[in-house]
């Protein structure tokens, strides 16, 4: 049983671990899905990986 897919139904929200709300998926609420937000944007996610020279991002350059 401990290798069996996980179903949508036995997911819990990435941040409380409550029951997801079908309104508010995969958060359990819209206080949830805003604190996720408040997240990307004070950067507490990242890929990892070096930092993008922003002279270059912004030049246009290295795109294929």
């Amino acid at each position: 049983m401990a290798d069996m897919p996980r179903t949508a139904e036995s997911k819990s929200c990435p941040i409380c671990r409550k029951p997801p709300s079908p309104s508010h998926a995969p958060f359990c609420s819209q206080g949830c899905k805003d604190r996720d937000l408040l997240r990307w944007l004070d950067e507490g996610y990242r890929i990892p990986g070096p930092a993008a020279d922003p002279e270059r991002v912004d030049s246009g350059e290295g795109e294929g």
